[in-house]
């Protein structure tokens, strides 16, 4: 889908056709979208398609009509009806009359221009309209790693309440998230360095402080992943340890069970046998006094392995 926006007396607004200064927006783009825009502004269809491709890494080049920004940005993937964060390529293309994004979906970072929420925003200043889509994309980052944080709690107690596999699948699917948001994080951090230093992109004095900011914001969202990560990777590592404790207490309860219950048994099967000469063979309370004798055995037993510790 090809949507085109132009700023008009400070608010953004959707116009029919591409007119100078304007913003082209390509959503999951079909093949005759993609060469209309390639044929129009002289831009290679492979860089036009590449940011549709979700192994696409961040990167920045130049070429001789235009320049081309790649860059990931967070978005939500629901999986058997639960919502898993993923992140996607989105390219910037920046031409000598507008500025072009091609994405897989609609994204927050894009909507919140398209529905006119960033201020100050004009589709013809292309690079402060490029610094505000990574200042939105670090914020978007920012705000999906408190809302990870949140679920990692949520998950905790649950494993507290009982340890399942489940809540510990939740956890693996967190914390591989947080690596890829750390990898695609330090990959934008290294397309913003090469941002500051390519001549074809015109720097604006007053621009210095916005990109100051996605610098800033985008180095917080690289450490909060850290710290996320590394807490929950702790918190695997600590349940892991209590389930692998847990299953030792049960196993040595059920051990200490097994010693118990075998005392009857053995008293049982020696009795049990046609052979002369057992105690209170010819007693007429031969009976009553096995069972005495085996309740005996059994409180010793259980007093000897509570003592152990091992009930």
């Amino acid at each position: 889908m090809i949507r085109y926006f132009l700023t008009v007396d400070g608010t953004i607004s959707e116009i029919e056709s591409a007119k100078p200064g304007c913003w082209i927006s390509l959503t999951h783009p079909n093949s005759s979208e993609i060469e209309l825009i390639a044929e129009r502004y002289h831009i290679d269809m492979d860089d036009l398609r590449a940011p549709l491709d979700e192994e696409e890494r961040s990167r920045i080049e130049t070429e001789d009509d235009y320049t081309v920004i790649v860059v990931d940005i967070p978005a939500i993937e629901e999986r058997s009806g639960t919502d898993w964060f993923v992140t996607l390529p989105l390219g910037i293309f920046v031409t000598e009359d507008v500025i072009i994004t091609v994405c897989l979906q609609d994204t927050p970072v894009l909507s919140a221009f398209t529905d006119g929420r960033v201020r100050d925003h004009h589709t013809f200043k292309k690079t402060r309209f490029i610094l505000q889509i990574l200042y939105k994309n670090a914020q978007l980052f920012l705000q999906y790693l408190r809302i990870i944080d949140r679920k990692s709690e949520i998950i905790e107690k649950s494993l507290h309440k009982s340890q399942k596999n489940k809540e510990l699948i939740e956890l693996l699917e967190l914390e591989k998230t947080l690596v890829y948001f750390t990898t695609s994080l330090r990959g934008n951090e290294m397309v913003l360095e090469k941002l500051l230093k390519i001549a074809k992109i015109k720097k604006y004095p007053e621009d210095e402080d916005l990109l100051e900011d996605v610098i800033v914001e985008n180095k917080q969202a690289i450490e909060m992943a850290n710290i996320y990560s590394g807490i929950l990777s702790g918190m695997m590592d600590a349940f892991a340890s209590v389930i692998s404790n847990n299953q030792n207490l049960v196993m040595k309860t059920l051990s200490a069970i097994t010693i118990v219950l075998s005392i009857p048994n053995i008293v049982a099967g020696l009795y049990g046998m046609n052979v002369a000469g057992l105690p209170f063979e010819q007693s007429p309370m031969a009976f009553l006094l096995i069972c005495a004798l085996i309740l005996l055995l059994t409180l010793i037993a259980i007093i000897v392995l509570k003592k152990k510790d091992m009930f």
